[in-house]
């Protein structure tokens, strides 16, 4: 029989927390993903090394690393900032910026995983046929328009398979920012295991949660690639 000694709500918390920080990088990674893979595909040069420069660093250097230092210079900078305003403007009382736990999760992780995004939409803009860009052009059809109606919707249909292959990454690598401070359901379950020294069970428990996470988000994902394959012919092997 499951058994929680009381630490019911505390996972419970931990586990809402994990999906809040999860969605909420998702949606940084996939608006970074975009402008990424728009830079490296532009025609401005000082945008496409940006980019290029930017998916080498990130996708080279360990999850871990790039946590901790983004997490201790996203602060160091604030500290830095607030400290120079401080100072050129003496007669304002300027109070120092303290990012917590979450915030810096979800500027991390959608930091480290925009590079991801950008390379999975980039190939996924690739894809698109340019003789539809250009007829759609040819009939007035504004760049905004073209993007909405043309191109995000066969390039999403080409981006799904990598999109969620890079979300279940997202929605595993949220472990990792319970090193920063932030009691996600990894913390919540270690706290448990140390409290009741049963911590074979609790992070099992924890394991459980995540496959549960995963499994339901496969779900999901499916209904969404249906729905971006609506039109399309499956081919017969």
């Amino acid at each position: 029989m499951l058994t929680l000694n009381g630490y019911g709500p505390q996972i419970i918390a931990g586990t809402v927390t994990t999906i809040e920080l999860s969605i909420l990088s998702l949606l940084v990674s996939f608006l970074i993903g975009l402008i990424g893979a728009s830079a490296k595909l532009s025609k401005n040069r000082a945008a496409a090394a940006i980019s290029t420069v930017y998916t080498t660093i990130v996708r080279g250097v360990p999850d871990l690393v790039l946590m901790l230092l983004i997490f201790y210079s996203l602060q160091i900078w604030l500290n830095d900032i607030t400290d120079y305003l401080g100072a050129a403007q003496s007669y304002i009382d300027i109070e120092q910026i303290n990012l917590d736990p979450f915030t810096s999760g979800v500027i991390t992780l959608g930091f480290i995983y925009g590079a991801y995004f950008t390379e999975t939409f980039r190939g996924a803009f690739m894809a698109v046929p340019r003789g539809q860009l250009e007829a759609a052009r040819s009939f007035g059809m504004k760049p905004a328009l073209v993007f909405r109606r043309i191109l995000f919707p066969q390039m999403m249909r080409f981006a799904l398979p990598g999109l969620a292959n890079n979300w279940q990454v997202i929605l595993k690598a949220t472990a990792l920012v319970s090193l920063i401070g932030l009691t996600d359901v990894i913390k919540a379950s270690q706290n448990a295991g140390e409290g009741t020294f049963r911590t074979f069970y609790f992070m099992s428990l924890a394991g459980l949660v995540y496959l549960a996470l995963t499994t339901v988000s496969n779900g999901v994902l499916m209904l969404l690639e249906r729905k971006f394959a609506v039109g399309v012919r499956k081919a017969v092997l």
